[in-house]
């Protein structure tokens, strides 16, 4: 494998002093001169029409400086992947689950404002509301939209004759499975601080993940052309897929900055974060599979059902995300799908670290294990026969897979993890021990930049310094992956210089050039390769001017290290001060540019056509745990984790995005939880939501697999949403192995296993 300077380097994050020191500064540390402070009135009904609103209270209480409601809203209503938008920053007329944004107001301090909502007189008609899905589609339910059944989207695909594979196939296994809602859980709660000036621009400060679909969806509500509104950069706490959409508090910030002439700042409390923002979309996935005797998989069957709360947000994506999950790992030549997002009176679903996969996996890998066991296959043995390899064709879309490092994970996974030798112990379940031990395991494939909208493309530029540095301009944005410090590393190892040498200018619309954001799992691939570009072209330039002063020919010349010397002579050299300087002198200053559209055609959800990826992660997890046999309870005692990357740009930032993100599908698996009542959320917080801790988190091995991608940044192409999919199949394939007993529904509850084990021992179901 090619040596390089720069790149695979342990690189500690360019971002992390400023972070432990308490020197970032996010969007809520940020005061302008006459800043108000602005709350927002939400509806205490599930379902109702919106009589009259009065805002003649609040207005006429001291400090209060404007008043704002759906009827100030003259912008377009906006939705993210639908064909039509359906949802507005405000209520106009209806709302549509508790928690629906009502009115806003900016007052001189927070406890005004918060007063001013009590004074806000809103009459409503309560409506029939429905919060079960299958209740929502049914004849005569409450209509919460127009469409028909409550059904946001669907989506549908047939590849090859299903019936003729399950009538060749040996084995026909049928298995339904349940992922419920998690929170996203960012230490930093959603912020916004909106600036107007006379012209009627805008410039807006906010947590996000996407400075560009943000401004494009705000400039869309306020009816704004998007050289009016400025998305500018802070730091960001957590996002993990959270913080890409447009939030009700950036507009309302936004306009009543406009309205009022002064600065305005929201923020949202932990309760509205987590019953008011988004949560992970929970779903119902039915899978038949067709298999021959020898293990050959032959035909798959899916359907999946979204429950999408009152808006779609992201919904048909996360379903078509997951249909295609369940087809992307393992080779099928006949396969039919079928997805439908739905509307229920909940709160607003949207994209969280997986997105659709991590309940795809959970179903996908559970039944693997599931098949195995019934043809008497070893569930290894069994993956790697009918894993994606490459060259082969993606079953579902016929992309041609370049890089793939699957097989290779399971092995690594397995070996490191001792899988043959704990698998071969026996569970316990013939000891009267109180607690038995078992492992499992759950593969996956990860996407790199689907190609979802006119956004799927990254521009950077590069600009020399006089003394040689470089400053590195991207709509990119820190959230908290290494990002500044893995764009740094690819811009100093395409120049020759030290990653220290190149300072990262991210995030703000109007200064920096588009961006797809970090929220496809774009940003190593597609933001990478446009920074490698413009390294690329800037290093051209430098070339030129150096081969003028050292009288030899560009080809012969090579920069490492922050010189430019002769290949055949090393000795003799140029600093990269000395070679920018000259161009300066000479009115040659040295700027590069780079663009990057990856290889995808755009992807049609609804019908599931177009190459819409622009490449493939693979990854494996074994996982261990320990099941208590008296209380139910589930403790990951261990896991290892073997990721295909491509290429580990920051060996050190791969491993925390593995250990970050599989930590994160274990709490999902077993601990965290969303409780309701007719509509209210009853934990909306930390202290209520059993977010893991420190003393919670399993040890967790990481291995890298490097396959290099042949369009990746020196091979590159993704690792943080992968390593996010995996864990909740291992850990109940492990429960399996432990305990006998076969859980399909997540979070996998002591309750859920303490019933199992019961009807296990009893033969009889309680």
């Amino acid at each position: 494998m090619q040596a390089y300077s720069v790149i695979g380097k342990r690189i500690p994050r360019l971002e992390g002093i400023a972070k432990a020191t308490g020197e970032a500064r996010f969007t809520d540390d940020l005061t302008l001169p006459r800043m108000l402070y602005g709350k927002i009135l939400r509806s205490p009904h599930a379902h109702a029409r919106i009589l009259s609103i009065d805002i003649s209270g609040a207005l006429r209480l001291p400090g209060v400086k404007a008043v704002i409601t759906g009827k100030d809203v003259t912008g377009k209503p906006y939705g993210v992947y639908l064909r039509t938008s359906e949802q507005y920053p405000l209520a106009k007329d209806r709302v549509r689950y508790i928690g629906d944004e009502v009115a806003a107001v900016a007052a001189t301090d927070e406890d005004t404002a918060e007063e001013a909502l009590s004074l806000i007189r809103v009459e409503y008609e309560p409506l029939p509301a429905v919060f079960d899905a299958y209740e929502a589609m049914k004849p005569g339910a409450p209509r919460i939209h127009e469409a028909e059944g409550n059904i946001a989207g669907r989506t549908a695909k047939t590849v090859g004759d299903v019936e003729r594979g399950f009538s060749e196939a040996d084995y026909v296994r049928e298995d339904s499975f349940k992922m419920e809602r998690q929170a996203h859980g960012p230490l930093e709660p959603h912020s916004a601080l909106a600036s107007s000036d006379s012209s009627g621009r805008v410039a807006l400060w906010t947590s996000n993940m996407s400075p560009f679909t943000k401004q494009l969806l705000l400039a869309k509500t306020l009816n704004k052309p998007l050289s009016d509104v400025r998305i500018r950069q802070s730091y960001v706490g957590g996002a993990f897929g959270g913080k890409s959409e447009l939030f009700s508090l950036d507009f309302c910030a936004s306009l009543l900055s406009l309205k009022t002439g002064r600065p305005v700042k929201i923020n949202y409390s932990r309760e509205e974060v987590f019953a008011a923002t988004r949560h992970k979309f929970p779903m119902d996935i039915y899978l038949k599979t067709g298999v021959k005797k020898d293990g050959s998989l032959l035909a798959r069957e899916a359907r999946v059902l979204g429950r999408a709360g009152g808006y779609a947000s992201t919904g048909i994506m996360a379903v078509f995300i997951a249909c295609t999950s369940l087809f992307d790992t393992y080779k099928y030549p006949n396969l039919r799908l079928e997805g439908a997002c739905v509307y229920t009176n909940l709160p607003i679903c949207g994209a969280l670290r997986g997105h659709g996969s991590t309940q795809a996996r959970f179903a996908d890998e559970s039944q693997m294990n599931i098949i195995a066991e019934e043809l008497g296959l070893d569930p290894v043995e069994f993956r790697l026969k009918n894993a994606i390899r490459k060259g082969d064709s993606h079953p579902l879309n016929g992309k041609v897979i370049t890089s793939c490092g699957l097989s290779e994970c399971i092995e690594k996974a397995t070996e490191s993890s001792k899988w043959k030798e704990k698998r071969g112990k026996e569970s316990g379940l013939q000891t009267s021990e109180p607690r038995l031990a078992g492992v499992g395991m759950a593969c996956t494939t990860g996407y790199t930049a689907v190609h979802i909208s006119k956004l799927s493309s990254s521009a950077a530029f590069i600009k020399f310094n006089e003394d040689g540095g470089v400053n590195l301009l991207t709509g990119a944005i820190e959230n908290g992956q290494g990002t500044e410090t893995m764009l740094a590393q690819i811009a100093a190892e395409e120049l020759g210089l030290r990653a220290e040498d190149v300072v990262v200018i991210d995030g703000d619309t109007r200064d920096t050039p588009l961006d797809v954001g970090s929220f496809t799992m774009a940003l190593t691939f597609v933001t990478g390769n446009a920074v490698k570009l413009a390294a690329a072209d800037a290093k051209k330039q430098v070339m030129q001017i150096a081969s003028a002063m050292m009288e030899a020919p560009a080809s012969q010349l090579e920069a490492r290290n922050g010189k430019i010397f002769i290949k055949s002579r090393p000795e003799k050299g140029l600093s990269f001060a000395e070679v920018v300087r000259t161009g300066l002198i000479k009115g040659t200053p040295i700027l590069g540019k780079g663009y990057f559209n990856p290889d995808s055609e755009f992807l049609d959800v609804y019908k599931g056509e177009g190459k819409w990826v622009g490449a493939y992660s693979f990854s494996a997890e074994v996982a261990e745990v320990e099941v208590d046999r008296e209380t139910g309870q589930v403790k990951v005692s261990g896991s290892t984790f073997a990721q295909d990357c491509g290429r580990a740009i920051n060996p050190m930032d791969v491993e925390g995005q593995i250990e970050g993100g599989t930590t994160l599908t274990h709490a999902l698996s077993l601990r965290e939880d969303f409780f309701w009542e007719q509509g209210k959320l009853l934990n909306p917080s930390f202290l209520d939501y059993a977010m893991p801790t420190s003393l919670d988190v399993a040890v967790v091995r990481p291995i890298i697999v490097e396959d290099p991608h042949p369009q990746g940044p020196f091979g590159a192409k993704e690792t943080g949403e992968s390593s996010a999919h995996t864990g909740a199949a291992a850990i109940a394939n492990a429960i399996y192995h432990a305990a006998g007993v076969r859980i399909k529904e997540a979070p996998i509850t002591p309750q859920a296993v303490l019933q199992a084990l019961r009807e296990k021992e009893t033969g009889f179901r309680t």
